[in-house]
């Protein structure tokens, strides 16, 4: 009877040990399972980010990128600018007007920057397009509408005010902006049946050979005398104001030697 027992015991806990290896076993097949499972994701994000003419969401703020070619010449023909003509730098942000970072941008950071170096004549602030169609359908509708305010001398109204209520981009919203900031509204429709597109997607193609992959990006640099920018630096992502302030300062203090 206890030899049985014995034996009983024995098979008990050998069987409990099989179970044992087997549960460990799963654990750790389903642990590389999920480990796979990550790679795969990962993989694709950065087969997307690496494709060329897909631009993304913007990323995380970065810090300024010391990749500009010392040659790098932007042309800002045609472009909104607002500032004056003999500012010592000029400032192009290419924007999206549904882009939250964008919208985040325009709230925490554009006010100041206006306010103590574009009305203060140390810079000329030059805005282009660049809407990202596939995750923002209506991005490229309001870039249009804001070409169309300008062409009736209206551009920044239309601007802050689309950057104020990203919610309201749909184009009978745009109709009612445009009325609100007393455009002549039969003018303006006609416009945004498609007078606007070209001058829209020139930009992105701009911004595209620009190497621009999302949303706001900026190039600072000095005007020549042909009009066009030489850029020097090149800020990515809804910045907070000092990170501006620390470059057109350094940027300002070497204009003197120019």
């Amino acid at each position: 009877m206890g030899k049985k027992s014995k034996n009983v015991s024995s098979t008990g806990m050998w069987l409990g040990g099989v179970a044992v290896v087997v549960f460990l076993g799963f654990v750790a097949g389903r642990q590389q399972q999920i480990v796979d499972s990550q790679r795969e994701i990962l993989r694709q994000i950065q087969a997307m980010q690496s494709s060329p003419g897909t631009p993304t969401v913007q990323a995380p703020p970065q810090p300024a990128l010391p990749d500009v070619p010392s040659d790098f010449v932007m042309n800002i023909d045609g472009a909104a600018i607002k500032g004056r003509a003999d500012a010592k730098l000029t400032l192009i942000e290419f924007s999206d007007f549904e882009c939250p970072f964008c919208g985040r941008y325009m709230s925490d950071t554009y006010p100041q920057l206006t306010r103590e170096y574009v009305d203060t004549g140390k810079v000329r602030y030059v805005f282009r397009h660049f809407p990202l169609e596939r995750i923002h359908p209506k991005a490229l509708k309001a870039s249009e509408a804001a070409e169309c305010a300008r062409v009736q001398g209206e551009f920044w109204p239309m601007h802050d005010r689309m950057f104020a209520d990203q919610q309201s981009l749909a184009e009978s919203e745009l109709v009612g902006h445009a009325r609100t900031i007393g455009l002549d509204v039969p003018a303006f429709q006609a416009c945004l049946n498609g007078q606007a597109t070209a001058k829209v997607r020139a930009d992105l193609d701009a911004g595209a050979r620009a190497g621009m992959t999302g949303t706001p990006t900026f190039f600072i640099g000095f005007e020549q005398s042909d009009g066009t920018v030489h850029v020097v630096e090149k800020l990515v992502g809804a910045k907070p104001f000092r990170d501006f302030k620390s470059v057109l300062d350094r940027m300002l203090a070497s204009a003197d030697t120019r």
